[in-house]
């Protein structure tokens, strides 16, 4: 894509027509589809805040959705590309991938027919994996987005996934190599557990079994992804929730 060119559009007035355009694909998939991509577009801080903070970059093209439901972040993906090729785009957001190769992969086969339904037809066209994470292959990428996932399995397949992450990314040769991993932060025990609870319930109102769920503090998650080679920042992502979410930025050194 060439370059993005300066607009006057306000922040809040683009995110604004994102929501629109990355949501309305939905309406393919029927009514609860697209009230939820509203929902959670709307609603989660964690969406604008990757972009109001420049963590995805143009050079994150093949992009990897761990627990991607029913696959809004690359519905998020298309619109913004699209709104970048328009000269729509705050000139102070940076520039993210013109074109995503995207693979989402999700276990609940609900969501996945969601996900066909609503954004199969995207181009290029995405890669929607039924699968389990802890065992789904994982391409070479760029980029790795696994937001509130990863405590649904327990602390050695937690480990077992960030290693596959780790060298699923080195395999792809980015300098820029990212993981953006969101995780409840154990040690707030009052936003903790307020978090498991709401996902408790959203995951019924998705028609799915509540399954066990484990927890690490904060300072537990980043010292298991510092001994796996990142380098860690962390981000408190709950802007106006009771939760206790925090993204964690993963850089990674890879041999060029």
């Amino acid at each position: 894509m060439s370059a993005v060119m300066p607009s006057t559009m306000t922040p809040d007035n683009a995110w604004r027509e994102l929501h629109e355009a990355a949501t309305v694909p939905y309406k393919k998939g029927g009514t609860f589809a697209w009230q939820f991509a509203r929902g959670k577009l709307g609603r989660d801080p964690v969406f604008r805040g990757l972009l109001e903070r420049g963590l995805i970059d143009a050079q994150h093209r093949r992009v990897v959705d761990i627990g991607c439901g029913q696959g809004l972040f690359v519905s998020l993906l298309a619109s913004m590309s699209a709104m970048q090729q328009q000269g729509r785009w705050p000139a102070s957001w940076a520039a993210t991938p013109a074109a995503a190769d995207y693979t989402g992969i999700e276990l609940m086969p609900k969501d996945v027919a969601r996900a066909e339904a609503s954004v199969g037809h995207l181009q290029p066209t995405p890669r929607l994996v039924c699968a389990d994470m802890c065992s789904a292959a994982l391409p070479d990428c760029d980029l790795v987005v696994i937001l509130d996932v990863l405590h649904y399995v327990d602390l050695t397949a937690q480990e077992g996934v960030l290693t596959r992450v780790r060298d699923a990314l080195r395999r792809g040769g980015n300098p820029k190599a990212r993981l953006l991993l969101r995780v409840g932060d154990a040690s707030s025990t009052r936003g903790f557990a307020i978090s498991q609870w709401v996902d408790r319930t959203v995951t019924r109102i998705r028609g799915h079994k509540v399954s066990p769920t484990w927890g690490r503090p904060l300072t537990e998650w980043m010292a298991l992804l510092q001994r796996l080679g990142f380098r860690v920042q962390s981000i408190p992502m709950s802007e106006g929730t009771p939760f206790a979410n925090v993204l964690l930025v993963a850089d990674l050194e890879v041999a060029v």
